[in-house]
C-alpha cells in the first residue's frame, strides 16, 4: 500500500494576498458602510479586519494560502459588517493565479528592481479594472492587481500577490 502523501509534498508553497485598500466601494448603511474582505481559496477561508464607516478604506493587510492546486481561482468577496442583521454584500472578484504563477516558474533572477515580467490586460474573462503588472521587485516577483468588483454598483479593490516558497515543499 502507498503512503498517503503528506501535505508539504502535495503543497506548491504559499500565495500572500496583500489586501492594500477598496476604492469607491458601494454605501450599504446610511452614508456610508463598515467595510471587511473575505477571501477563499478551495475550503480554505480568510478575511481582513472591519472597517468603520469608510467606502475608501485602508487594510493593508496580508492574507496568506497554502497553494495546492495553482488552477484554483481566489475568490474576494466584500462585505458591511453589521451588527444586528446578517452582513450585506458589497461586490465581489475572482482572482486567477495562473499568469502569476507562469512568471514565477520562469524563474528569474537578477533583474533590476521594478522590471516588469508581463502584463495582463483586463477583459471579460478577468476582474481586472485595468492592466495589472507583474515585476520583479527586490529579488522577489510580484504582482498589483485592481479589481473591478461584480455584482454590485461601484467599487474596486486593490490587491498585491507574492509568493513563498517553503523548504521541504513541492515547489512550482
Amino acid at each position: 500500500m502507498e503512503q498517503p502523501k503528506s501535505l508539504m509534498e502535495n503543497l506548491l508553497g504559499l500565495l500572500r494576498v496583500r489586501v492594500k485598500r477598496g476604492i469607491n466601494l458601494a454605501v450599504r448603511d446610511v452614508r456610508s458602510s463598515d467595510p471587511y474582505v473575505v477571501l477563499k481559496m478551495g475550503k480554505q477561508k480568510l478575511k481582513t479586519r472591519v472597517i468603520k464607516k469608510n467606502v475608501n478604506p485602508e487594510w493593508n493587510e496580508d492574507i496568506t494560502f497554502s497553494v495546492l492546486d495553482p488552477n484554483l481561482p481566489i475568490l474576494l468577496t466584500v462585505y458591511d459588517h453589521d451588527t444586528f442583521s446578517k452582513d450585506d454584500k458589497m461586490g465581489d472578484a475572482e482572482i486567477e493565479m495562473l499568469p502569476f504563477i507562469e512568471a514565477l516558474r520562469m524563474n528569474i533572477s537578477g533583474l533590476p528592481s521594478g522590471t516588469v515580467i508581463s502584463r495582463i490586460q483586463p477583459s471579460k474573462q478577468n476582474c481586472m479594472a485595468n492592466e495589472s503588472c507583474i515585476t520583479y521587485t527586490s529579488g522577489k516577483v510580484i504582482q498589483d492587481i485592481i479589481l473591478r468588483l461584480r455584482n454590485v454598483e461601484c467599487g474596486e479593490v486593490e490587491i498585491q500577490l507574492h509568493w513563498i516558497d517553503l523548504p521541504g515543499c513541492k515547489g512550482l
